[in-house]
């Protein structure tokens, strides 16, 4: 307790020390989560601010505004900034960063100081491909596809290799952290079937950051000797193997897709049941799901070459592994379903961008059976049909449960309430803006619209004015929280404890928590989400069938 002008204020990580410097040298998860935020905000910004100009540049069929050349950095930039710097990071680094400690009743993650470094080693890896952006630019496409990347490029491509080269050990650092926390720090009581699936998705994903992202490296890092020293590694002129690079590229970079969507079906699996007053449908099948997606996650990156000439056995497996991984994806959708039916629903915005998700999320999947499909990807390859699958799941599924995420969680981050008003027409709005920007590309792909293009013949030009069109609504979306939060943060009503009458852990704690989360370490002897025992225990009428 801390007394100002005769006013006590209850101590919390917020105050618990003052200065810039108590920020950049602290090893309080909470606070790494605030700078991590602040981080992927501002990268997310900036690979925004790309995208619309690619958007603007595509409403006349000729490039007007941008180059030809201009236009292959713009969408290199914007993919490279979006995937690396705010997507892979954005849940994990962030709310998982804030809530897993509390979540399982800990004190803080087990190794506080590399937490704090693996911040310094993403900023500075920010930093050298930010440099290599603006410096000349990177025209290879996010993906560095070679020979291209290694050979004839002129561009900055070594410098923005480095650069996620680096950022990856910040990426193995934050996985290592979360699993030894998981394993090593869970309250008394706390079993593993007790966990909320908050904390099994985080598992999962910390095992693909763990596992997948030295590939990446490896990979990127041999562009990079090719490149400088001319060693023929995938330059076939040189006897290298462009295929090669494919593969080891999608090894990890299908992972990643799923680094990037099980946090935010771990968001989404907390925010259901707590505004449908219900136990989660189908606990360990969700669970036992989230870990079935991260192992066969390692087994279908092949269905991105099937016009790289692999064989048609190669091709048939990798469909068909494909088709497999869509079974513990659809568990997740069922179950929430099953949840929602006969609950007690509240539409909070947490709950409207949950259901965005689920929506945005399951056409992005279904999408994707077409991909996994040989014949139909052969057709649609390279086309904007692809891009748009991938928007839907990795912007229109990520984003959206991010802010959920960040919406839910708000209350404890800040103590403050948000007007609800503003946020849930927020939420709305960047729903309709998402589906008028890209429902259109899968129309425009099928047609054959190839992507990376700056011009296009005259009959596409209605579908890419509705898709620029919803580009900007949806960046009006996205833009209302930055500024109705940070007014709530100083302006917003008290929001106490538990605001949701939700029943993770986490909410057990003050709002905002104390430096160490927990006055005394929490024993946990109740099943996860148990609502029926949450209305008892606040003396509120059980709800019944």
């Amino acid at each position: 307790m801390i007394e100002t002008a005769g006013i006590h204020i209850e101590k919390n990580y917020l105050t618990e020390k003052q200065g810039l410097l108590s920020w950049f040298f602290t090893t309080d998860h909470k606070r790494i989560a605030i700078l991590y935020t602040a981080s992927v905000t501002a990268f997310f910004f900036l690979g925004g601010f790309f995208a619309l100009l690619m958007r603007l540049n595509l409403l006349s069929p000729r490039d007007q505004l941008v180059s030809p050349e201009t236009y292959n950095k713009l969408f290199t930039m914007h993919g490279i900034i979006m995937v690396w710097f705010f997507l892979i990071p954005s849940i994990p680094n962030t709310i998982g960063n804030f809530v897993i400690p509390m979540a399982i009743g800990a004190k803080d993650l087990a190794f506080p100081k590399l937490n704090l470094f693996s911040w310094y080693v993403f900023m500075l890896g920010g930093c050298v491909t930010v440099y290599a952006l603006f410096r000349g630019g990177v025209d290879s496409g996010w993906t560095f596809y070679t020979p291209f990347s290694t050979t004839y490029s002129t561009t900055y491509v070594t410098a923005a290799a480095i650069g996620i080269f680096i950022n990856g050990f910040s990426t193995i650092m934050t996985g290592v952290n979360f699993i030894a926390t998981i394993h090593r720090m869970r309250a008394p009581g706390l079993t593993w079937f007790r966990l909320p699936i908050f904390i099994w998705s985080m598992y999962a994903t910390s095992i693909i950051f763990v596992l997948a992202t030295p590939v990446l490296a490896i990979t990127l890092l041999m562009v990079a000797i090719e490149r400088i020293f001319q060693i023929g590694i995938f330059d076939p002129a040189l006897g290298g193997d462009p295929v090669l690079f494919q593969h080891m590229f999608w090894f990890y970079s299908h992972p990643a897709v799923y680094i990037m969507i099980l946090p935010a079906m771990a968001v989404v699996s907390e925010i259901i049941p707590a505004f449908a007053r219900k136990p989660l449908f189908g606990y360990k099948a969700v669970a036992y799901s989230s870990m079935g997606i991260a192992v066969l996650g390692f087994l279908v990156w092949g269905h991105h070459m099937f016009v790289a000439g692999t064989s048609i056995y190669s091709a048939m497996t990798f469909s068909l592994l494909s088709y497999f991984v869509a079974i513990p994806s659809a568990i997740k959708v069922f179950n929430w379903t099953a949840t929602i039916y006969k609950g007690s629903v509240s539409w909070d915005t947490p709950m409207l961008y949950a259901i965005g998700f689920v929506g945005l999320f399951t056409i992005g999947g279904m999408t994707g059976l077409f991909l996994a499909a040989v014949g139909l990807d052969v057709h649609v390859t390279d086309t904007y049909f692809v891009i748009a699958h991938f928007h839907y799941i990795m912007v229109g599924g990520t984003v959206m449960a991010f802010l959920g995420g960040v919406h839910y969680w708000w209350p404890k981050i800040s103590g403050k309430l948000y007007p609800e008003g503003i946020a849930r027409l927020s939420a709305l709005t960047v729903f309709l803006g998402f589906n008028l920007t890209f429902f259109p590309q899968f129309v425009l792909g099928y047609l054959g619209m190839p992507r990376r293009y700056a011009a296009y013949p005259d009959e596409f030009q209605m579908l890419n004015v509705l898709s620029t069109a919803g580009a900007t609504i949806l960046g009006v979306g996205y833009i209302l929280p930055l500024f109705y939060l940070l007014w709530s943060w100083k302006y917003g009503k008290e929001a106490g404890p538990n605001p949701w009458r939700a029943t993770g852990l986490e909410w057990k704690t003050t709002s905002p928590p104390p430096k160490h989360n927990f006055e005394v370490t929490p024993v946990v002897d109740y099943r996860p989400y148990d609502y029926e025992a949450m209305q008892e225990e606040l003396g509120l009428v059980r709800i019944r069938d």
